[in-house]
């Protein structure tokens, strides 16, 4: 199975066709699974990973352990070239390690191919980019429900009204990206990630392209329907006033990752105290 974030890979003018031609095809998916723990939905050991050049090697990411509770909210932060997209897209599934484990949901990616980690995604991720990605030959509400009709869900107009309506966007739907501001692009792209209600959603800077006013009101949106749905956050962001919303944070340097902050207030408790201070 091919899932979103492989299509918007693709050319444009193939992207229709793929839908058509995706909508029923499923793969068996490999029997290895880590030892089930319920409150775990992300744990990587060990994981490395490294280019090679023409006279040397490259390294990427230092042996790194991370384990992620469901339900979290993560904060990774650094400065660029730190290895902050690397790691997320290794924990995303998006790309293997050179050396380690990396278990989402109780898959072990690292042992997975990509037709099989692509299968995982589709049932267990969410996405959101800095570029938001949209599809400018689809409306606002044909992106939202894109994925949902790519996982063969039955209502999926039904479910992408009600998020365009959640976000703010309910008069917009029948527009194009292109007829769409920043801010509003990247509400589709919000309302797209969590159409099919993932166990785990991934955002790179999700408020990187947006003035500080809208990023405010996208992180805002972003939070709430976190909460609303249960979902595990996991964002890399440059902003600290973003980071500081996530119950953790932790810090990418020269490959090296360290665990920075830890709260335990729920993320609208911490936002609510905010405001008073």
């Amino acid at each position: 199975m091919v899932c979103l974030d492989m299509l918007l890979a693709n050319d444009e003018e193939e992207v229709v066709v793929n839908v058509i031609k995706l909508k029923n095809i499923k793969i068996k998916m490999g029997c290895l699974f880590m030892k089930s723990d319920s409150e775990i939905i992300l744990k990587i050991s060990a994981l490395t990973k490294s280019v090679q050049l023409e006279d040397k090697t490259l390294e990427l990411l230092q042996p790194i352990d991370l384990t992620v509770n469901s339900g979290e909210t993560l904060a990774i932060v650094g400065s660029s070239g730190s290895g902050k997209t690397t790691l997320l897209s290794i924990l995303a599934g998006l790309d293997l390690p050179t050396s380690g484990e990396v278990y989402l949901k109780n898959h072990p990616l690292h042992q997975f191919n990509e037709e099989q980690r692509s299968q995982v995604r589709a049932n267990h991720v969410g996405f959101i980019f800095q570029q938001f990605l949209l599809i400018s030959s689809l409306t606002a509400l044909e992106n939202v429900m894109l994925p949902a009709e790519l996982a063969n869900l039955p209502d999926a107009k039904e479910l992408g009204l009600a998020l365009l309506e959640q976000v703010g966007l309910a008069e917009r739907a029948e527009h194009y990206p292109s007829q769409l501001s920043g801010g509003e692009q990247q509400r589709v792209a919000i309302a797209r990630a969590f159409i099919t209600k993932p166990d785990v959603l991934f955002a790179d800077e999700p408020t990187g392209n947006l003035d500080t006013k809208t990023g405010i009101h996208i992180a805002d949106l972003l939070f709430e329907l976190n909460e609303k749905l249960d979902t595990t956050l996991i964002l890399v962001t440059h902003d600290p006033k973003l980071a500081m919303r996530c119950q953790r944070q932790v810090e990418m340097d020269s490959g090296v990752l360290q665990e920075k902050y830890t709260q335990t207030k729920s993320t609208n408790e911490f936002i609510a105290d905010m405001k008073v201070g």
